[in-house]
């Protein structure tokens, strides 16, 4: 089996997972734990919600792992549950009747339940070279509102492309590069004057957005 998360590890792995190795689940789902935290913690707004939900997407995953058809890259399929579960938890909370947009489940035969992964909360923020420049720009990210919070996270954070993330939200590649664009100058705004004690070097790399 290929050793990196390839699109041919991921169907070998699918495959056998569904052939009954199930122990395997584990190393196909975790290149996305990250993604499913952050997209869940961009729409709820806490950690704990978040993290119960990204467990709860996990288990959906499993579930639905035979539905996969391989026309999206996983990951991208992966995060279009974890919106829908997302996005369900944000209507039962605001008492909203529509239509639910999470995920169906079917029936699974045994017993066999994902075990807990890792501390989703435990994540570094890998794209920022120091702890406290992390924590300045998670607390700008979650005062974003959240249809530009959810495509800073997939874009900057993530380092998805346009339409890899336009896909996991549900929208147009167009409004996500309208999005990004729009979040990164309101971003860029609440974080100057908290970044005027840096080097001037630190600030350049700090708003060097990639495209």
């Amino acid at each position: 089996m290929p050793t990196s998360s390839s699109p041919e590890f991921e169907a070998e792995c699918i495959r056998r997972i569904l052939a009954g190795e199930k122990q395997l689940f584990h190393e196909l789902i975790r290149p996305c734990e990250r993604s499913i935290f952050f997209l869940l913690l961009s729409l709820l707004g806490n950690e704990t919600d978040a993290e119960d939900a990204a467990q709860e997407t996990v288990i959906k995953v499993y579930q639905n792992l035979r539905l996969f058809r391989g026309e999206s890259q996983f990951r991208t399929w992966v995060l279009s549950i974890a919106r829908n579960e997302g996005l369900g938890r944000l209507r039962k909370l605001r008492t909203l009747r529509e239509d639910s947009l999470e995920a169906d489940t079917d029936e699974v035969t045994g017993d066999y339940t994902p075990a807990i992964l890792t501390s989703w909360r435990e994540v570094p923020l890998q794209a920022l070279e120091r702890q406290e420049l992390a924590a300045l720009l998670r607390e700008a990210i979650q005062k974003l509102p959240a249809i530009y919070r959810n495509v800073i996270m997939l874009r900057d954070i993530e380092e998805m492309d346009v339409r890899a993330t336009a896909q996991a939200l549900g929208i147009t590649e167009g409004s996500v590069k309208v999005r990004l664009h729009r979040a990164r100058a309101m971003l860029q705004k609440e974080l100057a004057p908290k970044l005027k004690g840096y080097a001037p070097e630190r600030k350049r790399s700090f708003f060097g957005w990639g495209s």
